[in-house]
């Protein structure tokens, strides 16, 4: 009689069943931290950009008098003497809004919607929603990601 070399079916089934368990912590883990890192480059360009809006107002002694819409409303206000190249998406490649006073040009708001494209504002401060959205006004964070993320 031939000895045969090889795993059982049990050991296969083990082994697949160890493997299951492992990808069902590691994937969520891992679409976390895609999500954080998105928001995270959203903000970042959103430093950026305000970075640059301030230069403009400290020549002009007013921020961009243009209308509320898409962040391309300012590109040709500061670029490239204040920034390079205007980010124009956020993290998730959603367009970034632009919110100012055209008038008087005393302030402004970059936005951008969060994961889904449809994030409000609330109230502002701290989230753990990426779905929510993370508002940079006038020198500062009005709302922004914080904390373990829930979706």
């Amino acid at each position: 009689m031939r000895k045969q070399k090889g795993f059982t079916l049990i050991e296969l089934l083990i082994v697949v069943a160890i493997i299951g368990i492992i990808a069902a912590i590691a994937i969520p883990n891992l679409l976390n931290a895609i999500n954080r890192g998105r928001q995270k480059r959203t903000m970042a360009d959103m430093r950026s950009v305000a970075t640059a809006v301030e230069s403009y107002q400290v020549d002009f002694n007013f921020y961009p008098k243009v209308g509320d819409g898409l962040i391309s409303t300012i590109e040709t206000f500061i670029e490239p003497t204040y920034i390079k190249r205007l980010p124009l998406v956020d993290g998730w490649n959603q367009n970034m809004l632009w919110m100012g006073a055209t008038s008087v040009g005393a302030g402004y708001t970059i936005f951008s919607q969060g994961k889904n494209h449809t994030g409000a504002v609330g109230t502002g401060g701290m989230t753990t929603d990426f779905g929510a959205a993370i508002v940079f006004a006038s020198g500062q964070f009005y709302a922004w990601p914080e904390g373990q993320q829930t979706n």
